[in-house]
């Protein structure tokens, strides 16, 4: 009962045993701190400290962009209101798809990860958001071509 299966199970429900023992990872729960951590990929990035380095660089670059897909101005050139829905149905799709990936991220419960995705979300709307502001006269409404995302 050593490799967490039923003894004389092979998987299969034959009953036999098989010579191949799988190695179960022990997946985290809570929060740790380490450079030891799977991120969005079986084995990724592995025990080296500069593929941990690499993945809390993408992951904060992964929110960054989800702030800047929040806030962009792609499409007020864009007249046929036919290609217009289509282009804003690609952004959502991408907006949400790289949100989502952010998620299964931090799913990793490694602290690394969630402060990466945290400062990438405040740097991308700083500069973002703060700029869309700043250019928008006084009292004007926002007109970036995605709805905010909201909780």
């Amino acid at each position: 009962m050593d490799d967490g299966h039923m003894p004389g199970m092979n998987g299969t429900g034959t009953g036999t045993a098989t010579p191949h023992h799988h190695k179960m990872m022990m997946t985290h729960m809570t929060f740790f701190w380490g450079t030891q951590a799977e991120i969005l990929f079986s084995g990724w990035p592995g025990t080296r400290a500069g593929m941990y380095a690499l993945a809390l660089v993408l992951v904060f670059v992964l929110c960054v962009l989800v702030e800047w897909l929040s806030h962009c101005h792609l499409l007020h050139r864009v007249k046929p209101r036919v290609a217009a829905g289509v282009l804003l149905s690609l952004l959502h799709a991408l907006r949400m798809g790289l949100a989502y990936l952010a998620m299964l991220a931090l799913m990793s419960f490694n602290g690394g990860v969630f402060l990466a995705a945290v400062a990438g979300h405040a740097v991308g709307f700083l500069a973002f958001a703060t700029a869309e502001e700043a250019h928008r006269p006084h009292g004007e409404k926002a007109t970036a071509d995605l709805p905010l995302m909201s909780c």
